[in-house]
């Protein structure tokens, strides 16, 4: 398996697929791993974070590096994906867990990559995609298929104060995913670069749906 850290927490039975959590610029694997009994209390899924395999300043764990927000930087994203990609579906075929079971979605560069694990080029796509405070890549050489998305579930929530990833890119990924035909459940709180914890009970339900 490709040597990505990642730290689990284990369902109380198995059969109830998995929801994949990636942390943002600077954290690890345990940013949001208490998100997993916020989200699931239940314990009906397999929870997984990996961590970033960068490390570089002002430190902690990143999956690539900033120049341009919106435009993560080529030379370090798509090692990071093609890793990352390789870690998900080996661990996926390891646990006996299909992409359609399995739901994808992070904070900040954690949301960035959980679009392009969701939409990337010859991606299985997944049962759902979670996007918290982050955007859509624009990376050049890589095009995320906004095509044929016919009631695909996409929840995004993003800060109206947020002044490191403006809202602006949040309402742009709305529009371009509802125009794709995506099914989006969107949430803007006048919070900064954050989580709304409020919007953290909607999730609960918006992922409970994925699987009724």
């Amino acid at each position: 398996m490709t040597d990505l850290q990642f730290r689990v927490r284990e369902p109380e039975s198995d059969g109830g697929g998995a929801l994949i959590l990636l942390h943002g610029r600077g954290a690890d694997e345990h940013d949001l791993f208490p998100l997993f009994d916020m989200l699931d209390p239940e314990r009906r899924l397999l929870g997984v974070c990996p961590r970033g395999p960068l490390s570089l300043p002002p430190g902690g764990a990143h999956w690539y590096a900033v120049h341009r927000v919106g435009f993560p930087d080529p030379e370090t994203f798509f090692p990071t994906y093609a890793r990352l990609a390789a870690w998900l579906d080996d661990y996926l075929a390891e646990r006996g867990i299909t992409h359609d079971n399995t739901a994808i979605g992070g904070f900040s560069q954690g949301a960035v990559m959980s679009y392009a694990l969701s939409l990337g080029p010859d991606r299985p796509r997944p049962a759902g995609t979670i996007a918290l405070s982050g955007f859509l890549p624009t990376v050049e050489g890589f095009d995320l298929h906004l095509d044929n998305l016919g009631g695909y579930p996409v929840a995004i929530g993003h800060g109206t104060n947020d002044p490191i990833i403006t809202v602006n890119f949040g309402r742009d990924a709305r529009a371009r995913l509802e125009g794709a035909g995506a099914d989006v459940t969107w949430r803007e709180s006048p919070m900064s670069h954050t989580i709304d914890p409020n919007y953290i009970d909607e999730l609960r339900g918006w992922l409970s749906a994925l699987r009724s």
